[in-house]
């Protein structure tokens, strides 16, 4: 099957739905290692860039703690890994959404069918309800955060209330793409555990067994390479049109402050009226160029505070610009010159 098939037919799985964990060995052998222990904290920030496996890896624990509730008992003390039976009944459950014991909090649709831009404080209280069931002391619940970054303020102080005072036999795993800015309250309830980027071999395997391309094909191992340690960077690559949009991107982020009317046009049509991976590729790009200019200016002897926060506040209302444009399906054009305006002010 060639790339540019798979990237119009294949159905990526979803990390609740995927049982192989590529890489990350320190990170599942720290959560393994702690529940074995019975000594788990209650609470973990699961930390690193966007599409490396930090919901795989947290969907992973949730259905090994689900399959052995009992943290002293033989199945966990002998396991060198959180692998267990995709065909298990809580396994199974858990891919389905169906088991009792998982929570997932995460953006949903609001009454028009439209994906929210933020995880609500309404949905952030279920957690009282669901640590509160008199099933819970039939063993664990797991709560997965998929992302802390999304939390409003009030959900946020939702969450931290039922984290400084946990239930018995309660696991949290909050993952966050930029786990520094979560609210220092937050971390300071949280074992941080902190994911590496893949290497590229990783990122080849992760993204042949999600599209079913097979290894060797060229254009898998351009986007992994290309990919910066990213599976869901991968998988956007995947197909020349991609890769070209991101170089069509950074060209026009290098000639910064300039700004080229008529490349800012073309960007705009490449993305073209509802192309969600190209969107998703240019945000992406734009992010990434983001922070490696915070990361230079930063180092700099005589860094400007000033201009650092000003290239910050930026970066957040181009999120905020990104979600919307993505949440409710809006023309792409006004958002590549919202953007590129706003990152010549901050750069000149």
């Amino acid at each position: 099957m060639s790339a540019k098939k798979a990237e119009q037919e294949i159905a990526i799985s979803a990390p609740r739905e995927t049982s192989v964990l590529f890489g990350h060995r320190e990170a599942e052998s720290a959560l393994l290692n702690a529940y074995s222990s019975g000594r788990i904290p209650h609470a973990w920030l699961i930390g690193g860039p966007q599409g490396i496996g930090k919901a795989t890896l947290a969907y992973r624990m949730a259905r090994f703690v689900l399959t052995h509730r009992d943290p002293a008992s033989d199945g966990v003390q002998r396991a060198e890994t959180l692998w267990v039976d995709p065909m298990g009944a809580a396994a199974r459950q858990v891919t389905s959404g169906a088991h009792g014991g998982l929570l997932t909090l995460e953006r949903t649709a609001n009454d028009k069918g439209v994906l929210r831009t933020v995880i609500t404080v309404d949905e952030t209280r279920e957690t009282i309800t669901f640590f509160g069931s008199t099933a819970a002391a039939e063993g664990w619940r797991v709560c997965i955060v998929d992302t802390v970054d999304e939390l409003n303020p009030n959900a946020a102080n939702a969450l931290l209330k039922i984290l400084e005072e946990p239930p018995q036999r309660s696991l949290f795993l909050l993952l966050s793409h930029a786990p520094a800015r979560v609210l220092p309250t937050i971390q300071s309830r949280c074992r941080k555990l902190r994911l590496r980027a893949l290497d590229t071999a990783d990122v080849v395997r992760a993204a042949a067994a999600a599209t079913g391309i097979a290894p060797p094909d060229p254009a898998l191992k351009e986007a992994a390479e290309a990919s910066e340690g990213s599976v869901g960077r991968a998988l956007t690559l995947l197909g020349g049109d991609t890769l070209k949009l991101i170089e069509r991107t950074a060209a026009l982020l290098a000639n910064l402050p300039r700004l080229d009317p008529r490349e800012l046009h073309a960007l705009s049509d490449a993305l073209g009226t509802s192309d969600r991976v190209a969107l998703a590729a240019f945000v992406d790009s734009v992010e990434r160029w983001v922070g490696e200019r915070l990361r230079a200016d930063a180092s700099l002897p005589q860094a400007s505070l000033p201009r650092l926060a000003q290239l910050a506040e930026v970066w957040e209302k181009i999120s905020r610009a990104a979600r919307d444009t993505e949440s409710y399906n809006l023309e792409r054009k006004p958002l590549v010159f919202s953007v590129f305006g706003m990152l010549a002010e901050a750069t000149q």
